[in-house]
């Protein structure tokens, strides 16, 4: 277990994901993992956390992704004030997609 603050987390979840291969893989991993509703709404703060990234305003993140007000806000919080995990991310894709 690795402790982040004050709370204690079980890593044994992000080393189960670490070890996935492929694409297909860990669609069928979160699938099995996630009901619907988490999927879409894990999908849907990803979607809006690129777009705010591309500089959208939050009317325009709410015509394109139908997200609430409150989503949008709490993803710019994360990506204002987080650990960082969005820009990685964000930064591995453009440099894969770039290579």
């Amino acid at each position: 277990m690795v402790k982040i603050g004050k709370k204690v987390k079980n890593d044994s979840l992000y080393k189960a994901i670490l070890k996935l291969q492929s694409e297909q893989e860990c669609y069928d991993f979160f699938q099995d993992l996630c009901t619907v509703s988490e999927l879409r709404s894990m999908e849907q703060r990803f979607e809006v956390a690129s777009l705010l990234s591309q500089g959208l305003i939050y009317n325009e993140i709410l015509e394109k992704t139908g997200a609430s007000s409150a989503t949008i806000s709490r993803v710019n919080r994360s990506l204002s004030y987080g650990s960082g995990g969005y820009e990685k991310v964000f930064q591995r894709m453009k440099e894969e997609k770039e290579g």
